[in-house]
């Protein structure tokens, strides 16, 4: 038997409900797929590589459910003002400048901070978005990259070219990268789209078979427009549109009533839920206890850095392992199991990434290793509990996505980080005349 690379004798994290924390193991990984996984070294096996990580935590790569990749460029420009203060004085104006070589420059960082942090996939929503996917392809990350119909030309050639446009954009990413990278059906929201393009898009997600990428619920207002013009909840509208008869990822879900996680339930709806972006703007939040209890699988997502301000997702493990807590009095609202299982398998179902997320013979080699020695982390009491109480995204020693090491030992193997970061500050520059 030949093995590419086995993890030796680490703590592992299985990503399981029930069956979290597998104690000390290893991990054999041959070609892209998780081979074995065991308590004692695999006998008579050849092995191309051994990690030795008696000091780290085994874990499944973070799955960022929500993000918007090239606003990392925007991030700490607009603090400290309401939703709509925030993108239509600040964020869009800025937007209106950006160029194609800004987005791919953007999109470099923000790989390379997700990598870092121990995020090996991703969910992404924003413009000119073939720049993202040539930036995830060079990385060697897995992502899933939304483009819609109305960002294509805005349609203003016709419902049929910008469904060409699509097909095209679909033909081209949709399995490329030896299966890393997905594309989905952006609908950027209810609000900003009418009944007329919410079918539209509800057939052509149809037709294609790609998920729903969508924001839906993240403030009071939205719902009370929704309200406004079709008589029910925007998720009320999409259900009657047709635009949840497929596979979706819902990103917020902060205002919702019992009827509306009902409809969320039936039509298998994965909502993300984005603790800091929520916060920071002032949005509420999201009744994760409440979902849970329903049996509604809930995803983990950083939001873009320009509400966050970083792409940290033990960060947002951390942030949503507290404030429901917080919210409900409940110490028990939102366990540690929960955050983990949001940030890795629910987070891969809701990406469409089935075989990653979780730790086990036949899955996706999506791996991290975590430095379990940090002051901040010693005694190493629960691993479980670490990784969503005190461990850092600076902690994160070792990635692997699809059997490939992007990072070792803190270094990235597949990005130049110095010149990321030049040629982000280039593009900041000319942005804002810094």
């Amino acid at each position: 038997m030949k093995m590419d690379i086995l993890i030796e004798n680490a703590r592992i994290i299985t990503g399981f409900a029930g069956a979290m924390y597998a104690g000390r193991g290893f991990i054999g990984i041959t070609g892209d797929e998780i081979t074995y996984v065991g308590e004692t070294a695999p006998e008579k096996t050849e092995v191309r590589k051994r990690i030795d990580a008696g000091r780290m935590i085994a874990m499944p790569g973070l799955m960022n459910a929500h993000t918007h990749s090239p606003m990392v460029l925007m991030r700490n420009y607009a603090a400290d003002r309401t939703l709509d203060d925030w993108l239509y004085k600040s964020i869009i104006p800025i937007e209106n400048k950006l160029t194609r070589e800004h987005i791919r420059n953007g999109s470099m960082l923000a790989i390379a901070e997700m990598i870092k942090s121990g995020t090996t996939a991703f969910l992404d929503m924003y413009f000119d978005v073939d720049c993202t996917a040539e930036a995830a392809l060079e990385a060697g990350i897995r992502a899933n990259v939304s483009l819609g119909l109305l960002t294509s030309h805005n349609m203003n050639n016709g419902l049929e070219d910008a469904k060409a446009f699509c097909r095209k954009f679909y033909s081209r990413y949709h399995g490329a990268g030896n299966g890393l990278l997905r594309t989905s059906l952006e609908v950027h929201s209810v609000y900003l789209y009418n009944e007329g393009t919410l079918r539209d898009s509800a057939e052509f997600a149809a037709e294609t078979g790609m998920t729903v990428n969508i924001h839906l619920h993240e403030t009071k207002s939205e719902v009370e427009r929704a309200y406004g013009e079709y008589g029910m909840s925007p998720i009320g509208i999409c259900r009657e549109t047709g635009l949840l008869d497929g596979p979706v990822a819902a990103a917020h879900t902060v205002w919702l009533t019992d009827q509306d996680m009902d409809i969320i339930k039936e039509k298998k709806v994965v909502p993300v839920h984005n603790p800091s972006s929520n916060m920071y703007l002032a949005s509420g939040f999201a009744p994760v206890p409440e979902m849970l209890a329903k049996g509604i699988r809930v995803a983990l997502g950083t939001d873009g850095a320009a509400s966050n301000n970083d792409l940290d997702m033990f960060g947002e493990m951390h942030i949503a392992g507290l404030i429901h807590k917080g919210r409900t009095l409940d110490p028990t609202a939102v366990s540690a199991e929960n955050v983990i299982e949001m940030a890795c398998a629910n987070g891969a179902q809701a990406m469409g990434f089935g075989a990653s997320g979780t730790i086990r013979t036949g899955n996706k080699a999506d791996i991290i290793l975590v430095d379990a020695d940090g002051l901040h982390n010693v005694p190493m009491l629960n691993p479980v509990n670490a990784m969503v109480y005190s461990t850092s995204g600076a902690d994160v020693d070792t990635v692997i996505i699809n059997g490939r090491t992007v990072m070792e030992n803190r270094r990235l193997m597949t990005m130049d980080e110095e010149k990321i970061r030049y040629n982000l500050k280039k593009s900041a520059s000319e942005l804002f005349n810094i």
